[in-house]
């Protein structure tokens, strides 16, 4: 799904500062979302990984999710609001990893200073009346996941779409569904590569926006 886009030469030969604000997943902030950080900062761009659990992590998704519902998913938005809030006017890309995805996605629809989104492993829905200005929006997903099948992701798509984001869906097949972690059961090695590769394109694409 989605097109491809011009490479950062052809749009501008200045490159300006990439400020990501990255969430992390259901297990809390874990050595793997720094290690996501540190990769993201190694190439150029500046990232901030805010804590929504307070410290808490998980050592199974179960956990991670009772962390979840009991803060609640409201707070949850709230706290990551907040986190957002001194940085947005620098125009934030944000990023997340599977419930972090769809807490990006919600605060990059609703801010008009948005300047990417990067999903991994995680989508969410979208209000009736969602309307951006060309988002650039990738996301990479296993193939199959459970947790976003097949008839979601397509209708996600197009509701995307008729927002007006211009979206990339990276499917891999046969990964679990946070294939990029490498601290999980979910771990794929070559899939992982193959997306921080592809994210790594896209966020150096935005740089030069």
């Amino acid at each position: 799904m989605g097109g491809t886009r011009s490479s950062c030469k052809e749009v501008t030969p200045v490159a300006s500062p990439t400020t990501i604000l990255l969430f992390h997943s259901a297990y809390g902030l874990r050595p793997a979302v720094h290690a996501a950080a540190d990769r993201l900062r190694a190439a150029g761009h500046e990232v901030h990984v805010p804590d929504l659990y307070d410290g808490r992590t998980a050592d199974t998704v179960e956990d991670g999710m009772a962390i979840k519902d009991e803060i609640g998913r409201e707070e949850l938005l709230r706290r990551a609001i907040a986190a957002a809030a001194p940085l947005s006017e620098r125009g934030l890309v944000y990023a997340g990893f599977s419930l972090g995805g769809s807490i990006a996605q919600n605060l990059a629809l609703g801010d008009e200073k948005a300047r990417g989104l990067l999903l991994l492993h995680g989508t969410s829905d979208l209000p009736e009346d969602a309307a951006v200005d060309e988002l650039p929006v990738q996301l990479h997903v296993a193939d199959p996941d459970p947790f976003e099948p097949h008839d979601w992701l397509n209708a996600w798509y197009l509701r995307m779409q008729r927002a007006g984001a211009d979206v990339e869906v990276h499917r891999y097949a046969g990964a679990g569904h946070l294939f990029t972690d490498p601290e999980l059961p979910d771990h794929d090695a070559e899939a992982a590569d193959m997306a921080w590769k592809v994210a790594l394109g896209f966020l150096e694409e935005l740089s030069c926006s």
